[in-house]
């Protein structure tokens, strides 16, 4: 099966940080709160944080991004509202595979519309407003997990660091864009579930869940700051459903108006590599010259299995 390199990489920082760890004990699994990072494997992730029987689970999550520039005051940039719909199975060697699409749309901060344009408000330039639409993100997952375990409750700490080329870094038309030669981020996941749930092999998925994602990265392509020094801090939190019904009705019209192709996971690990905001830029360039709404409508998938 078919995966971008890069996740590759994350899961080798999942698996090198989880067995580095204590695995839980059924000694834990009582009310007895400890602070020790320990670990759980593969398929307690699974059942936390997708499902074990190839339905389709739903995340939603809300935040702010923010601006951090050198001898500057912090900027409260956006609000965002985002989804994620997975799909979680095991290959007839016992592998386990995931795939999902994503969005993620930018909002005024005061009053929280989804924005079309955004005036930058370092060059003044008004360019548009390039939502996160990533179909598909998909992994192999495998190795164990760090945990943090808490009385009845469990958290999984998913820290990762990436660096590798930028896909925009080598091209000249792309420079006022995005001009670095490699693409440096940190993507770092917490979420809690019930540790009785996360353990039974009778469940599918965790009933309880909650959790917060932080992404520490530079500028967006669309936002054309060139080479000006500055990151972006991605604060969010995030729960899980089991319905499309379920998400915000904000979620549930755009997709269903525009982007229809994300009410489901992709029913099968898809012959492509993994969508990122980078990827995406490339790919639409010309209609972001053009003044387009993004995201791009997406009303079907016919893209092959791997």
């Amino acid at each position: 099966m078919k995966f971008v390199k890069a996740f590759s990489c994350f899961l080798a920082i999942f698996i090198a940080a989880g067995t580095a760890s204590a695995r839980v004990s059924k000694e834990t699994n009582n009310n007895t709160a400890t602070s020790d990072l320990q670990s759980l494997g593969t398929e307690e992730l699974i059942r936390s944080y997708c499902s074990t029987d190839r339905k389709n689970i739903y995340k939603e999550w809300r935040g702010s991004v923010y601006a951090f520039v050198p001898q500057e005051r912090q900027r409260k940039l956006f609000n965002i509202i985002g989804m994620n719909v997975a799909r979680c199975f095991q290959d007839d060697g016992g592998e386990w595979y995931l795939t999902s699409r994503e969005l993620t749309f930018y909002l005024d901060p005061q009053t929280n519309e989804i924005l079309e344009n955004w005036q930058n408000p370092w060059t003044q330039e008004v360019v548009p407003v390039v939502h996160i639409a990533n179909n598909p993100v998909q992994n192999i997952v495998r190795g164990e997990y760090p945990v943090f375990i808490n009385g009845e409750n469990v958290t999984f700490v998913l820290d990762i660091p990436l660096t590798y080329p930028n896909v925009l870094g080598n091209d000249p038309k792309f420079k006022n864009y995005s001009p670095e030669k490699l693409y440096q981020a940190g993507e770092f996941f917490k979420f809690t579930v019930p540790l009785e749930e996360a353990t039974d092999t009778s469940k599918a998925t965790t009933e309880s869940f909650s959790g917060t994602w932080t992404r520490l990265g530079p500028w967006l392509p669309w936002m054309k700051m060139g080479d000006r020094p500055g990151q972006l801090v991605y604060s969010a939190a995030f729960s899980k459903f089991r319905d499309f019904e379920e998400m915000s009705p904000v979620l549930q019209k755009l997709i269903t108006s525009r982007l229809p192709v994300y009410k489901k996971a992709p029913r099968c690990f898809l012959a492509a590599e993994n969508e990122t905001s980078w990827t995406y830029f490339r790919k639409h360039f010309n209609e972001y010259l053009k003044g387009a709404e993004f995201p791009i409508p997406e009303f079907e998938d016919n893209r092959s299995c791997s």
